[in-house]
């Protein structure tokens, strides 16, 4: 049954009363408090300087997770030149920096200690687990992709393609693999140990010793160590970060601390969503059933006008042939005459 546009805005109405009296749950917001990770939490350090740009952890990544295969294959590595982000069937990519002298970047989902996407999350379906890895849950996704929006590394993609169960797609750090005892694809694959593996604080510490012992090597600084509250995927190079695609400007203040201002507001965004959603169903269910009769209203009229045109070619030949056999006995009527008269006179 389609509800009415007066049912509907009563509705909302009745969900923005509710949440201004304080009957929904508290909000989803977070708090306005530093967080400095999960003890013992694990993570990847990505070493620029020993990376040759092979593509084998994308191509690990493409099987641990079950994607399509690209239209270009993995050994082919024209695609470098060009600067790639991540997309709904690649949860990694490499990319290639520099003319003379190259520096290949895998970029991928960086797990930051307090995600942005998942602050920006009202329904819970994105978290930072005590281990190391920023999961989500398709079952709680409403699809508002505001995950998408609130990234800085812009990361989440969304299943465009995919119109009955569309998902948000991005490295998950292989959690399914860490549960197994394994390592991540990529860092498994890589065959210049450009990927390092292990706790969050002994990686800051391999990467710190890297930079002391070879100062003129490394830029003095670890990339994710702080940047947005710290990531669990940290990042060494020997170019400014700005120059191979790294974001210089996002400051040492976790997403969670920005925005737990404007995050207040949230409940009203929970308590409103089903209500739309309910509304949007609603709206779509009348639309499709209004297309649904519209279809079968011409679907009959063309069968009506098929018919009728049917019928008059029909008419047409009948007294077309009426007209032939008419004419034929006429002339064989004709015919049988003047032999008779033939006849005659030949007596």
């Amino acid at each position: 049954m389609a509800i009415s546009r007066r049912k509907f805005l009563g509705s909302l109405g009745a969900a923005i009363g509710a949440t201004t009296t304080g009957s929904l749950t508290k909000a989803y917001g977070a708090a306005n408090k530093h967080f400095n990770g999960y003890p013992g939490s694990s993570g990847v350090l990505h070493d620029t300087t020993l990376c040759i740009g092979c593509r084998k952890c994308e191509q690990a990544c493409n099987t641990v997770n079950d994607l399509p295969q690209p239209e270009k294959p993995f050994d082919d590595l024209s695609i470098l030149d060009k600067n790639r982000r991540t997309q709904a069937d690649a949860f990694t990519v490499v990319n290639q920096f520099g003319a003379d002298e190259k520096v290949f970047v895998k970029k991928q989902c960086n797990h930051c200690l307090e995600p942005a996407c998942a602050s920006a999350c009202f329904v819970k379906a994105l978290k930072k687990t005590p281990e190391g890895p920023v999961v989500y849950d398709a079952s709680l996704c409403v699809g508002c992709r505001y995950c998408m929006v609130a990234c800085p590394f812009e990361i989440p993609a969304y299943e465009y393609d995919n119109v009955l169960t569309p998902k948000v797609t991005k490295c998950t750090l292989c959690a399914p693999r860490l549960k197994e005892g394994k390592l991540p694809g990529c860092v498994e694959v890589c065959p210049r140990e450009a990927l390092i593996f292990g706790e969050r604080e002994a990686l800051i510490k391999i990467a710190r010793s890297r930079i002391q012992k070879h100062p003129d090597q490394y830029v003095d600084h670890v990339y994710g160590e702080h940047e947005m509250g710290g990531t669990s995927w940290l990042y060494l190079s020997g170019k400014p970060f700005e120059t191979i695609g790294m974001r210089e400007d996002l400051g040492t203040i976790s997403a969670p601390e920005l925005t737990s201002g404007p995050l207040s507001a949230v409940p009203i965004v929970v308590g409103l969503w089903p209500v739309l959603l309910t509304g949007v169903y609603a709206i779509s269910k009348r639309k499709d059933k209004i297309a649904k009769e519209e279809k079968e209203d011409a679907l009959q009229a063309a069968s009506v006008q098929a018919n009728e045109e049917m019928n008059q070619k029909i008419e047409v030949l009948r007294e077309k042939m009426t007209k032939e056999k008419t004419a034929a006995i006429n002339f064989e009527v004709k015919k049988a005459l003047e032999e008779a008269e033939k006849g005659k006179q030949e007596e």
